[in-house]
């Protein structure tokens, strides 16, 4: 389940650069562009305030949104947006332009789940090597994770992305190897007899 689809309002800008972004930015507005799907790029200004209320909703960059300039509803994806260092600001947003059929490629978080099903509950410990997996997944259809069923794996297991069951029409950049997204190990020694009955009660 992805995050609603939602709508923003932009003006065309006329004049691009440094000098007009600055007077955007004291305005109340964030310069964009977007571009791709072989069409020319177009320069918007987005209001502020409803820009930072997206990204901090979460799943900013995993949800299609539309973008209506001057009476044109154009469909888009976050690609990349830069923030100010110093006042965590949105300074500029770069916009893909997508179609119904269009793929995306996208950082998708990972969820564990059923840690208890698995050598975790005896004491290993869950080591992630991915928090994320880039994807290449339908534009209109972006999973808001990836769900790894941890059920059944023991001590010294890894789990492949194989082992994973991946959301329809989602499919790893990474095509050439059967890469790993995590893998339970053996507690850390050097952990005194008293410090373990406290940290594992018995049931």
């Amino acid at each position: 389940m992805s995050h609603a689809s939602y709508e923003l309002k932009a003006e065309a800008r006329e004049r691009v650069g440094k000098g007009s972004s600055r007077e955007l930015r004291r305005n109340g507005f964030i310069p964009a562009v977007i571009y791709g799907d072989k069409q020319s790029p177009i320069s918007i200004a987005l209001n502020t305030n409803e820009v930072t209320k997206r990204i901090h909703a979460g799943g900013f960059m995993t949800t299609v949104a539309t973008i209506e300039v001057n009476g044109e509803k154009i469909q888009v994806l976050p690609k990349d947006y830069q923030l100010d260092p110093v006042r965590d600001f949105t300074m500029h947003i770069d916009f893909l332009r997508v179609s119904a059929d269009s793929e995306v490629t996208v950082d998708v978080p990972v969820h564990f789940v059923n840690e208890e099903k698995s050598g975790i509950k005896i004491g290993g410990v869950l080591n992630i090597v991915r928090h994320t997996v880039e994807m290449l997944v339908p534009a209109n259809d972006i999973p808001e994770f990836i769900t790894v069923d941890l059920d059944g794996f023991k001590i010294g297991d890894s789990i492949h992305i194989s082992n994973v069951t991946l959301p329809k029409g989602a499919k790893p950049t990474i095509t050439d190897r059967d890469f790993t997204v995590a893998t339970i190990v053996a507690p850390a020694v050097g952990v005194s007899e008293e410090e373990e009955e406290t940290a594992a009660p018995t049931e």
